[in-house]
């Protein structure tokens, strides 16, 4: 009976058009849409990653592409379809990330873990004091994607590429100091370690300092350090007035282990490396 429903379930989103989706995702032009693909075939598809959702809409290749041609005749629904896979999607070659994250450096150093999380963390989790009017200086927390810098070159300083259109950034305009979390939980080493993210052993890192803009003579090393690790970011939408902003730290939180926590030193955490 399951089998039969799953059958009948993907006849139905297949006859509309739509793919099962995984974590990547390619485009399906109209007139290959029943064609299967050859499952003994040494050949890729050109894939995107794209998070709009677990169904998406199979539309013809050329939406994908810049050029004269990329519109489709969909009507309007489905040229905003089209134009938010296009902002929220990148070709997985553009993404310079490592092949798995190498393992974590022993628990008692700190500095290094530290560092570490730092420099292999793509995103984390910004407290500021918020403006907004019903939450009023209270904390509010916005997840952020970050980098430190290239993969080959981490500087243990989370850049960030934000709109003045978001709350946080209002916030930060208005009260610049900020904390900013990252959980080893992100990735897969404390699912392999059978470790819940509240276990000690599952480390957590709190960055806190004062939220400044990149200053001209830097701009080159945050758009490399960004953009290297989030290619989608060059095609957001320019009408949103991104600008880049840097961390300048002046606490490190750790912990990493069970018997309390590590407040290290800027010194040494300058000092230490991710490698």
């Amino acid at each position: 009976m399951f089998l039969y429903s799953l059958v009948a379930l993907m006849t139905v989103c297949f006859s509309q058009g739509y793919t099962i989706r995984s974590s990547v995702s390619w485009a399906v032009t109209n007139d290959v849409v029943d064609e299967e693909l050859d499952p003994h075939s040494d050949e890729t598809p050109d894939v995107l990653v794209d998070n709009i959702g677990i169904w998406k809409q199979a539309y013809p290749s050329s939406v994908y592409r810049d050029g004269p041609d990329k519109k489709t005749e969909q009507g309007s629904k489905s040229d905003d379809l089209s134009s938010a896979s296009r902002v929220f999607s990148y070709r997985i070659a553009e993404l310079k990330v490592p092949s798995s994250t190498p393992t974590p450096p022993p628990h008692e150093e700190t500095a290094r873990m530290a560092r570490y999380m730092a420099h292999y963390s793509d995103w984390g989790y910004l407290a500021t004091i918020s403006t907004q009017e019903k939450i009023k200086g209270l904390p509010f927390g916005n997840i952020f994607s970050v980098s430190d810098g290239p993969l080959d070159n981490s500087t243990g300083i989370p850049y960030f590429y934000v709109t003045p259109m978001d709350n946080t950034v209002t916030d930060i305009q208005s009260f610049p100091f900020a904390s900013l979390t990252f959980s080893q939980a992100e990735g897969d080493f404390c699912r392999k370690q059978v470790y819940d993210p509240e276990d000690p052993r599952c480390a957590r890192l709190t960055l806190t300092g004062k939220m400044v803009e990149v200053e001209p003579e830097e701009l080159d090393f945050a758009r490399e350090a960004m953009f290297s690790r989030h290619p989608v970011m060059k095609k957001w939408p320019p009408e949103h007035k991104w600008f880049f902003m840097k961390l300048v730290l002046e606490q490190v939180w750790l912990q990493d282990w069970v018997g309390g926590v590590s407040l290290i030193s800027l010194d040494e955490y300058f000092k230490a490396t991710p490698f």
